[in-house]
């Protein structure tokens, strides 16, 4: 580098070696590093005056096969000698920089996942400007561990995610506070960036979402043999308020099927109709499929099955593969979309200019069919609609479960909202069979057998029996509505069980009887 070169260092400071001195393998790898830049839209005066100089400075202290070079201790030593150069700042930045791009370059060497060339570098770099070179090193690491899961198709997207919710605390902390290692970081501070985000007009929802990814780093951090205080580790979330319904009443799903209904009749050119048949073919694997969003981009004809009405989703969220079953209805309006499809170079089932759906597209058309219907809904909200529905008709949980494709059975029961009436039904239904069981021991016959002081011993035993029965309930594991009743039956069988203390008196005839007054009975 041009300011590199006018610099000076103290005596005696180790520098890098050249070229000559490396192994052979090292001065391969700088030249793939060339080819690497040039492909990746380097400029030529970025690349000769920052990125390979920079790249010799690592290896020129690793004199080993760069396969054993660590890329935290390597590049802080060579951080080490720009500011023992004494360097002005600015040429300090741009040599940061370039450490950051062949960081990207060595970890594509060493097999992680290649990001797509049409990601601006700077779209990362920003998240890591202000991070201490150890952290971002970490971070990358955390990042390359997550996305094994994350699909292809959603990976530049997912990694820029990644890095806008991870390291936003750490920038701002890093920006407010002189933080030289995580023990420097107290519960204060975080409360203080806590209420600096929801000065700002932040969601409690948001908020919780990056104290989450802050702890889950530190987390990583721990496993990695960092000194991590536990206090920032219990640090509990916001209590946030309780969300609006997530999921369409059955008025709305029918307004808005009516809508993707009457598109399909009305569009009267082909190009019309094959978009109108294919926003109805995404609506109903939306809403009688709960497929997500990014599944329906990814579909692939061989996938399908409609003889056998079934999906098959391959590598879904968390990389899971499951089965998915389709209503006649759904099998209908796929085959007739497909009828229409086209040619495409690509399997995908959905098509959109011969080309396969961008991640935008469904939801822009959803939320536009909802306008003309007069709902406001969202992808998401018809995969909630798919899970309340089935919880409310009687579908098990577990079933529901393995169709969503969850992994956590607390998480399906986030999606699938039981109504009001369904827990009066289940309710009344249950209580119903409990009564007619009991109802049948109190109504079974009996011998008679009088007793010698002239209690029923029949009805006695009968009684007896059925108290046994009720003590053995697990009485705690029922709804409280449910023990009264039973202790209610416990009382009336304990009274029937009970002998009489003494005969009972005989019965006068014509004796009158007399009532309690208080409860409105005539005398």
């Amino acid at each position: 580098m041009p300011g590199f070169m006018t610099a000076r260092w103290p005596p005696d400071y180790p520098v890098p070696q050249p070229p000559t001195v490396w192994p052979e393998e090292n001065v391969a790898l700088l030249e793939r590093y060339l080819v690497w830049l040039y492909a990746n839209n380097a400029g030529h005066t970025s690349i000769h005056d920052y990125y390979l100089p920079t790249a010799g400075h690592v290896l020129g202290y690793h004199l080993e096969h760069h396969k054993t070079l660590d890329l935290q201790t390597s590049f802080e030593r060579v951080m080490a000698y720009f500011k023992a150069k004494q360097i002005c700042e600015r040429w300090q930045i741009m040599g940061r920089h370039a450490l950051a791009r062949f960081r990207r370059f060595m970890q594509e060497e060493r097999g992680y996942a290649r990001l797509p060339q049409t990601m601006r570098e700077n779209r990362l770099e920003k998240y890591q400007e202000g991070l201490p070179d150890w952290l971002v090193v970490q971070l990358s690491q955390h990042q390359q561990i997550r996305q094994q899961n994350w699909r292809r198709s959603r990976l530049q997207d997912a990694i820029v995610n990644f890095w806008s919710s991870h390291s936003r605390l750490w920038r701002w902390l890093f920006a407010e506070y002189d933080i030289q290692e995580i023990g420097d970081i107290k519960r204060s501070y975080i409360h203080s960036y806590i209420d600096h985000r929801l000065a700002l007009k932040m969601s409690v929802g948001s908020v919780n979402l990056e104290l989450r990814a802050f702890q889950g780093t530190l987390r990583f951090l721990q496993e990695r043999d960092f000194e991590v205080p536990q206090s920032l580790l219990r640090l509990p979330g916001l209590r946030a308020a309780d969300e609006l319904q997530r999921y369409l009443t059955d008025e709305q799903v029918r307004r808005l099927q009516a809508e993707f209904e009457r598109c399909v009749q009305v569009e009267d050119t082909p190009a019309r109709r094959r978009n109108a048949l294919l926003n109805r073919a995404v609506f109903y694997l939306l809403w009688q499929a709960g497929l997500r969003t990014s599944e329906i981009e990814d579909l692939l004809l061989l996938e399908l099955d409609l003889p056998h009405k079934q999906l098959t989703i391959r590598e879904g969220k968390g990389k899971k593969d499951r089965t998915v079953y389709l209503t006649a209805r759904t099998c209908v309006v796929i085959q007739e979309y497909l009828e229409v499809r086209g040619s495409s170079h690509t399997d995908h089932i959905f098509l959109y200019r011969h080309e396969p759906l961008g991640k935008d597209l469904v939801r822009n058309r959803i939320k536009a069919a909802g306008r003309r219907a007069g709902v406001k809904v969202t992808p998401h909200q018809l995969r909630h609609t798919f899970a309340t529905q089935l919880v409310n008709t009687g579908c098990r949980i577990t079933t529901i479960q393995a169709l969503m494709g969850h992994k956590r059975l607390s998480t399906t029961l986030v999606y699938a909202e039981v109504h009001n009436h369904t827990v009066a039904e289940d309710y009344y239904t249950a209580m119903a069979k409990v009564e007619q069981s009991l109802e049948g021991y109190l109504r079974k016959p009996q011998a008679e057998k009088p007793a010698e002081n002239g209690h029923d011993s029949g009805a006695n035993g009968n009684a007896a029996h059925l108290l046994s029965l009720v003590t053995a309930l697990q009485v705690e594991l029922l709804p409280e509505s449910q023990q009264v009743l039973v202790m209610e039956l416990k009382r009336g069988l304990k009274a029937m069980a009970k002998p009489p203390d003494k005969a009972p008196r005989r019965q006068v005839v014509n004796e009158q009887k007399s009532y309690p007054q208080e409860i409105g009975y005539p005398p």
